[in-house]
């Protein structure tokens, strides 16, 4: 797939890449012992990136399970899943972000599969591949939720869970104006064009998110949501680390009928 929307998001993220955005920086500096007590609720102080993998119960049992962190490149997720023994699988379309994967597993000594590929079109893999598909805050850059969930549907195994992401669609899109966050575009408003680059930002309605994966054979098992970060007191105004404080995010756990 080599539309529009993919040529631009594809060479934004490659930018975000040298740049050394968060979200493309492997976590090198993870603990085992956090990440058990983190899925057993044990861990009094989360640590951030422990912060960014919810709900914890996903991480158990997942050694030997086969996983698949969809868009989900830059050594991060697939860190912690490597660690925890699972048999991890990356899909990206960044090469720069799949090589975050593999540096992780290198520094980490596990194995790790990379496939370059576009969600929007994952007729490459094979039906029912997978036990668990964990996608990261990735939606917001495509057009279309039900083509992302007809996908996942087809290749993870029945009692299969999948779980995503997504930003509070009533507030996508926020700036900061020196006083407070507004919000800029009407609720009417899909998308968003990025100034520097003609990246692509979509926003997707509640209604597309739950009915979308009940209509691609998922129940909702659970909807859990947080801060994209956890508050810091010391961050600028107007900065990343303080606005994500203030815009919520919510992750849904669904799991393929039998």
């Amino acid at each position: 797939m080599n539309d529009e929307i993919t040529i631009a998001n594809q060479a934004h993220w490659e930018t975000e890449v040298r740049k050394k955005n968060g979200f493309t920086v492997p976590w090198l500096d993870l603990d085992k012992d956090d990440i058990l007590k983190y899925t057993e609720d044990r861990l009094d102080l989360v640590p951030y990136h422990l912060y960014q993998i919810y709900p914890a119960y996903l991480l158990r049992d997942v050694t030997h399970k086969d996983v698949l962190c969809l868009a989900a490149g830059g050594g991060q997720q697939s860190a912690v899943f490597g660690l925890l023994g699972a048999r991890v699988t990356v899909i990206d379309f960044t090469q720069g972000q799949l090589d975050g994967d593999i540096a992780a597993a290198e520094h980490y000594g596990y194995q790790v599969e990379t496939l370059r590929l576009n969600i929007r079109d994952l007729s490459a893999i094979e039906d029912a591949s997978y036990d668990l598909i964990y996608q990261g805050p990735s939606m917001s850059w495509v057009p279309s939720v039900h083509e992302i969930y007809r996908g996942v549907s087809r290749i993870i195994r029945p009692g299969g869970r999948y779980r995503v992401d997504f930003g509070n669609p009533a507030t996508h899109f926020l700036e900061w104006d020196g006083e407070c966050y507004r919000i800029t575009e009407p609720y009417s408003e899909r998308v968003f064009r990025y100034p520097e680059d003609g990246a692509f930002d979509f926003r997707h309605y509640l209604s597309d998110i739950f009915n979308g994966l009940v209509d691609n054979g998922f129940q909702i098992e659970r909807v859990e949501e947080r801060s994209w970060t956890q508050p810091d007191i010391n961050a600028a105004p107007g900065s990343w680390t303080h606005e994500m404080a203030y815009n919520v995010s919510f992750a849904v756990v669904a799991k393929k009928e039998m």
